[in-house]
């Protein structure tokens, strides 16, 4: 039985996520050996038979909030379901946090078991938490208005020109090193990076390609990804340290879903194609 994906959400997100943080809700982790094929390993979960995400739901194609229906949907979220059924757990998303919170929170403990929210694998990252297999790969999108898709870095890496980021992202980082004269933006979102752009306060934005490219071809037609940076990024779900077993389960499912051809049903879903 295929089990759905529950989104604790609402108007209310802000204070049930200073809660969450805080640690002034929540209850202790639970031993949940896994019960299908994907692996025989031992792990723990925040609450028993559910695997608990976090994530900033601010990424579509790849994670974000249906407008209409207040649930969380996209490429992740179909994936992390996916994986919840394959060692028979429910899925609970998280209320959205800022993308910067997600891996000190996974870090942390005894709030969220993953964090899923096109996480890039860094050294950086790997100090504070362990990532699973990657599930997909990927490169960041520069995106100016569509006028002006024929600028160069060298063009907007002049003095007084703001670029729009969103902030603890890789495509920050590239910003802050490759256009260091410029100033840079951190935002909270692509898509307040985007409006930005589109209404003239940034010259341009920087993020993941994939969430560049599904924007202004929908959201934001009169916008364009100018500049396509080969990063080589690649993109895995984020695991406490000391819960290596939950890591391992997580692997098995993926590479079952990877051999059924699921994750590629997902590709064209979401993205248009197969990767």
């Amino acid at each position: 039985m295929k089990l759905s994906c529950r989104f604790a959400g609402g108007l209310a997100v802000a204070c049930a996520l200073a809660l969450s943080i805080s640690g002034c809700s929540g209850g202790g982790q639970t031993d949940a050996p896994t019960t299908g094929d994907a692996s025989e390993a031992a792990y723990t979960l925040v609450e028993d038979g559910t695997i608990t995400v976090a994530s900033d739901l601010a990424n579509a194609p790849l994670d974000f909030v249906d407008e209409k229906t207040g649930e969380a949907q996209g490429f992740e979220i179909d994936l992390i379901n996916a994986i919840a059924d394959k060692l028979g757990l429910e899925c609970e998303v998280l209320p959205a946090m800022k993308f910067d919170t997600i891996v000190p929170l996974i870090e942390q403990g005894g709030k969220a078991d993953v964090g899923v929210s096109n996480i890039t694998i860094t050294d950086a990252r790997m100090e504070q938490v362990d990532f699973t297999d990657s599930y997909m790969d990927s490169n960041q999108g520069l995106v100016t208005l569509a006028a002006n898709a024929d600028v160069t870095e060298d063009d907007l890496n002049v003095e007084g020109t703001k670029i729009a980021v969103q902030a603890g992202t890789t495509g920050a980082s590239w910003a802050e090193e490759n256009l260091a004269d410029a100033e840079i933006v951190a935002l909270d979102d692509p898509v307040v990076a985007v409006t930005g752009v589109q209404t003239g306060l940034y010259a341009a934005a920087v993020a993941d390609l994939p969430v560049m490219t599904y924007l202004c071809s929908n959201s934001f037609t009169d916008c364009a990804v100018a500049i396509e940076i080969p990063t080589g990024e690649q993109y895995g779900i984020a695991v406490n340290k000391d819960n290596p077993g939950l890591t391992e389960a997580i692997n098995g499912a993926l590479a079952e879903l990877e051999e059924e051809g699921y994750i590629s049903e997902l590709e064209v879903k979401w993205l248009g194609a197969e990767l």
